[in-house]
C-alpha cells in the first residue's frame, strides 16, 4: 500500500511536470511570453516593466499579478522592479496592494512547490549553495526564521519561500509570518515608486541599500558572536 501510493505520488509529479514542459515548448504564446517575462524581470528596468504591464490595457493589474509569481518561481528575479512598476502604474496604494498580494500568492506557490517535489526540484530553481546557506538561517532563528527573513530586504524572498516549504512548518504558520514581515517592504518600495522620480528615487533605493548591507554587517557580526560563544561552551563541556 504504501509503495504504491510513492508510485502514485511520483506519477502526479512527474505528470505535471510534462504539462508544465508541454505548454511552454508547444503552446507559442506562452513560450514567448514567459521568455518576454524573463527579459524584463532580469534587466532589471523599471520603465521596461512598467511599459510591458501597461501594453496589457485593462488586464494589466492581472499581468503583473502573474509576472509578481512568475518572478517568485524563477528565483531570484528581482520582485521589487514589478513592485515600483505597480506603484507607477497604480498609484503608491493600489500598488501596494496588489503587490504584497501577489507576493503572498508567489510565496505560497513557492511553498508548496518546495513541499510537494522536495529539495532535488527546488535547486533547479535556486542553487544548492542558496539553500545551504538558508538552512543555517533557520536552524539559527527557528520558528522566528520567515518574519525575520521578510524584513531583511537582502535576503531572497523566494529561496526563503523555498526552504520554508522543505522544514516541518505549517503552512499558516509561514503565510502570515511572511504577510506580517513582506508588509514595511512593500510599503516602502511602493511609495519610492509612486511618489518619487529620477535622480531622488535613484538616492532613497541607494540608501535603502546601505541599510540592508548595515543591517548584514551586524547580523552577520551577531551570527558569529553566538558560534564562538556556542564553541567555547562546548570546549569547557568537554573539559
Amino acid at each position: 500500500m504504501c509503495i504504491k501510493n510513492i508510485l502514485r505520488g511520483y506519477k502526479g509529479k512527474l505528470l505535471l511536470l510534462v504539462v508544465i514542459g508541454c505548454l511552454y515548448y508547444f503552446i507559442p504564446a506562452v513560450k514567448i511570453n514567459v521568455n518576454q517575462a524573463f527579459f524584463i524581470l532580469s534587466n532589471v528596468d523599471v520603465e521596461l516593466a512598467r511599459g510591458y504591464i501597461l501594453g496589457f490595457g485593462i488586464w494589466a493589474p492581472i499581468v503583473s499579478f502573474v509576472l509578481m509569481v512568475f518572478q517568485s518561481v524563477a528565483a531570484p528575479l528581482p520582485a521589487f522592479i514589478i513592485t515600483f512598476a505597480n506603484a507607477g502604474l497604480f498609484g503608491w496604494v493600489k500598488g501596494a496592494i496588489l503587490s504584497w498580494s501577489s507576493a503572498m500568492a508567489g510565496a505560497a506557490l513557492c511553498f508548496y512547490i518546495a513541499r510537494y517535489f522536495g529539495r532535488a526540484t527546488v535547486e533547479k530553481f535556486t542553487s544548492h549553495k542558496a539553500l545551504n546557506s538558508i538552512d543555517n538561517f533557520f536552524k539559527h532563528y527557528g520558528k522566528y526564521a520567515v518574519l525575520i527573513a521578510r524584513l531583511l530586504p537582502f535576503i531572497s524572498f523566494d529561496i526563503v519561500s523555498y526552504a520554508a516549504g522543505l522544514t516541518s512548518m505549517g503552512f499558516w504558520p509561514f503565510f502570515i509570518a511572511t504577510g506580517i514581515g513582506q508588509l514595511p517592504a512593500t510599503i516602502v518600495y511602493s511609495y519610492i515608486g509612486g511618489m518619487l522620480t529620477g535622480g531622488v528615487r535613484t538616492m532613497v533605493f541607494g540608501l535603502l541599500i546601505l541599510f540592508a548591507l548595515s543591517t548584514l554587517i551586524i547580523l552577520l557580526k551577531n551570527m558569529w558572536k553566538d558560534k564562538k560563544k556556542r564553541g567555547g561552551d562546548d570546549y569547557v563541556e568537554e573539559l
